[in-house]
C-alpha cells in the first residue's frame, strides 16, 4: 500500500501569506524539507499576475526578514485623505515616523516571484499545480487529499493552515459577514498633474476611491455600487476617465489615460477559529474592504506571527497561543476598516462632521502618528 508523504506543516494557499509563513519559518530555523505549499496556480501564471497591492512599512520588515526584498516597487511617502465635497483633509508624511517610505505598491506577481525564488532557495516542497480537495483530522495530524491533473493522491502533515482566501463573492458566508453593496473597480490610470510618491483615499457617497502612486501614474481603486460599477466598466476610456475626474476632482490635473477595467464584489468576512491541528491566516481568515489596503498586510502579520510561535512549539498548543497572539490586532483592524467603509459613504449631513474630523485628525499630530503607525504595523 502507498503510504502519502510525511511533512511536519502543510500550507493551503501558495501566495504572497502562505509562502511568506514557509519562508520565516526556515529563517527561524525549521526544517525546510518539512514544509508543503500547495496551491491550484501554477507558479508561471502566479508569476505574471498584474494586479497591483499595497505593502506597508511593517510588511517590508516582514519581507526583508522572510528573505524577499527588495521588489520592484513604488514608494509611499504621504498619503492625503479627504472627504469630496466638504472641508477638511488629513496628510499622513514619512518624515513624522523616521522611515524611508510609509508604504510601497507593488504587482502581485513581482512579490510572489520574490518569495516563490526564497522558498526554492531554502528548499521548501511545492506541489503546484494541485487542488486541495478535503482534509481529514484525527488525534496526530491532518490527511490532505489532493487533486493534480485529474490524479487524486494525498500527504499527511501534523498541522494545517488554511492560507487560500479567495475573493469575497466566491467565500462561504463566516461568522461575522457584511455585504458591503459596492464594487471596487481597478485599473492603472494615469494623470496630466501627478504629484510622485503620493497616495490618495478620497470618501465620496458612493465609497472610497484610492490612487496609490505606481510606476508612471497610479493603480485605481474605485468603490461604487453594483449597478453604478456596471455602468462604469460599459464606458469607452473618455468617458471613463471624465467620470473619475468628476468623482475625484482636480487636485491631480485632468485623468489622461486608462488601461481595461475589472470589478469584483466587496465584503467583510472573518472567522479565525480553527480546530487543533488547523489554522486559518490571512484572507482565509478575515477578507476585508480594500479601505485603506490592510488586508494583505494583516495577512502577512498573520504569517509572521504564527512563524514566531510555530519556530519555537509546532504543537496544537502553539495553535492556541496564536490565535490569543493575533486577537487584538485582527479584530481592531476589521473594527476600523469596517467602520471606515460604511461612516464614510452616503451623503446624510454628518459627512460634514466626518469631513471636519478629518481636519481636526490633522491638526492633532498624536492622533494621526497613531493611525499612520496603525495602518504600518498593526496594533503592537
Amino acid at each position: 500500500m502507498h503510504t502519502p508523504p510525511n511533512f511536519d506543516l502543510a500550507i493551503c494557499g501558495a501566495g504572497p501569506v502562505g509562502m511568506a509563513l514557509a519562508a520565516l519559518l526556515v529563517q527561524r530555523g525549521s526544517r525546510a524539507a518539512g514544509i508543503a505549499l500547495l496551491d491550484a496556480k501554477a507558479i508561471e501564471q502566479a508569476r505574471r499576475d498584474p494586479r497591483t497591492i499595497a505593502l506597508s512599512h511593517g510588511s517590508r520588515q516582514i519581507l526583508e526578514e522572510a528573505g524577499a526584498w527588495p521588489v520592484a516597487a513604488t514608494a509611499i511617502h504621504e498619503i492625503h485623505v479627504s472627504r469630496r465635497g466638504h472641508f477638511g483633509r488629513s496628510l499622513m508624511d514619512r518624515s513624522e515616523h523616521g522611515v524611508e517610505a510609509l508604504g510601497y505598491v507593488a504587482r502581485y506577481g513581482a512579490v510572489v516571484s520574490a518569495l516563490a525564488d526564497v522558498c526554492e532557495r531554502l528548499g521548501v516542497a511545492s506541489l503546484r499545480p494541485a487542488l486541495v480537495t478535503g482534509s481529514v483530522e484525527d488525534g496526530d495530524g491532518v490527511d490532505v487529499q489532493i487533486d493534480q491533473a485529474g490524479a487524486a493522491s494525498s500527504l499527511r502533515a501534523s498541522l494545517l493552515v488554511q492560507a487560500e482566501g479567495g475573493l469575497f463573492g466566491q467565500q462561504p458566508e463566516r461568522a461575522v459577514s457584511r455585504d458591503y453593496g459596492q464594487c471596487a473597480i481597478i485599473a492603472h490610470v494615469r494623470t496630466s498633474d501627478p504629484i510622485a510618491h503620493r497616495a490618495y483615499e478620497r470618501f465620496t457617497d458612493e465609497g472610497p476611491l484610492a490612487l496609490l502612486p505606481q510606476d508612471d501614474g497610479y493603480a485605481l481603486v474605485w468603490c461604487v455600487p453594483p449597478t453604478r460599477a456596471e455602468q462604469l466598466l460599459a464606458l469607452d476610456d473618455a468617458a471613463f476617465l471624465v467620470r473619475l475626474g468628476a468623482a475625484f476632482g482636480s487636485r491631480l490635473g485632468r485623468f489622461t489615460h486608462t488601461t481595461a477595467r475589472l470589478a469584483y464584489p466587496l465584503g467583510l468576512n472573518a472567522q479565525a477559529d480553527g480546530t487543533a491541528r488547523t489554522v486559518a491566516i490571512g484572507n482565509a481568515a478575515q477578507t476585508l474592504h480594500p479601505v485603506a489596503g490592510q488586508g494583505l498586510n494583516l495577512g502577512l502579520r498573520d504569517a509572521a506571527v504564527l512563524a514566531r510561535v510555530l519556530a519555537q512549539d509546532s504543537s496544537p498548543a502553539a495553535l492556541e497561543r496564536y490565535a490569543s497572539l493575533r486577537q487584538a490586532d485582527r479584530g481592531l483592524t476589521v473594527r476600523v476598516t469596517d467602520t471606515m467603509a460604511r461612516i464614510f459613504t452616503g451623503s446624510a449631513p454628518t459627512q460634514g462632521l466626518l469631513g471636519l474630523s478629518l481636519g481636526l485628525l490633522d491638526a492633532f499630530a498624536p492622533a494621526r502618528k497613531g493611525l499612520a503607525e496603525l495602518m504600518m504595523y498593526g496594533r503592537r
